[in-house]
């Protein structure tokens, strides 16, 4: 999935062009290239889908060159998960209804990717064999209050755990009481089933949203399918994929994984993947004279001279026409920042 617009990296991501085509880690690859080449490792390319919105099309072919045009599943409306989910589940089963499929954001940081691989394989052979609804739970290493967070059966002596429910984000107590009960995990939002069991789920759940979709059962995988997708997916309902099956199906399971994660959602949580100094400054693309500076993440364009004198813990990007120079203990206001400056 990688339809996102990714505000909170404002101003490097834009609604033109997005985190996921950026290289946030300055690792000389964007972050769906790395998410591209992490699957195929165990995925055939030819098998990978790329959804995004229509106004992305030319950089995802211009960034995976290796992939076809049909395989780049585009939206003409933001529509959250649940509806790219359905579409690609349904494009899939027509191909091989028998498939089993993974669902993986284009932006997230996963630097162990043999335990991803492993978990992985470990997920799709659970998929073969249950109806089941599994998604990767991430071990919680701190009460984190920006993600929402899986409890499972603690009784349950399998690897492989069923899941009691799916909580939402908590307030800073209700984290901490999580962590200590030690059956909770962040939710990742990485999810593996078969085509036969996601389909059903939305067909028992989601069942308006499952009609307007398989209007078009005839014409995926045809020349006619874009043309049914620009009339019908504007219709359907914006909803998450939690919402929509995962808080109401039964046979929802979780495998705790076993690599490190993070969703690189803000610049704080990309400040904890960067290389520091001795201050705990994390630095991108820029040269720096720092004073009395300690925790900040600073990011320029073309290697400019960054000179910060007397600041914790900020938020410093220079790109274009914008410097943001922004307390990271506000980092969730800069998406009201950006509507703010896109008003302008």
């Amino acid at each position: 999935m990688a339809g996102g617009v990714g505000s909170r990296f404002w101003p490097v991501s834009t609604t033109e062009f997005p985190k996921q085509f950026h290289d946030m880690l300055g690792s000389g690859e964007t972050l769906i290239q790395k998410t591209f080449s992490r699957l195929s490792k165990l995925i055939p390319i030819e098998n990978i889908l790329i959804l995004t919105n229509e106004r992305y099309y030319a950089l995802v072919l211009e960034q995976l060159p290796q992939v076809q045009p049909d395989q780049v599943v585009l939206e003409p409306a933001m529509r959250n998960t649940a509806p790219c989910i359905l579409y690609a589940s349904l494009k899939i089963k027509k191909k091989n209804p028998n498939a089993v499929m993974v669902v993986a954001p284009s932006d997230h940081w996963i630097e162990d990717e043999v335990a991803f691989t492993q978990n992985l394989q470990q997920c799709f052979d659970f998929c073969e064999q249950e109806n089941a609804l599994l998604t990767l739970g991430i071990q919680p290493t701190f009460p984190n209050t920006g993600f929402g967070y899986i409890e499972f059966d603690k009784t349950d002596s399998s690897p492989i755990k069923k899941v009691n429910q799916f909580r939402e984000k908590p307030d800073y107590e209700t984290a901490k009481h999580f962590l200590e009960q030690g059956n909770f995990l962040w939710n990742g939002g990485i999810f593996i089933w078969s085509v036969q069991a996601i389909t059903s789920a939305f067909d028992q759940f989601q069942p308006e949203l499952n009609r307007l979709f398989l209007k078009g059962e005839n014409v995926y995988n045809s020349p006619n399918e874009v043309a049914f997708i620009q009339e019908y997916y504007p219709q359907a309902e914006n909803i998450s994929i939690d919402y929509a099956i995962l808080e109401k199906a039964a046979n929802v399971y979780v495998l705790p994984a076993t690599f490190d994660w993070n969703d690189l959602g803000t610049w704080g949580s990309l400040h904890e993947k960067l290389d520091k100094d001795a201050q705990n400054n994390a630095v991108i693309n820029a040269t720096v004279i720092l004073e009395n500076a300690s925790n900040n993440i600073i990011r320029s364009e073309g290697k400019k001279l960054v000179i910060v004198d007397g600041l914790d813990d900020f938020i410093i990007v220079d790109k274009g026409d914008v410097l943001l120079i922004y307390p990271k203990g506000k980092e969730q206001d800069i998406k009201r920042i950006t509507a703010l400056a896109n008003s302008l």
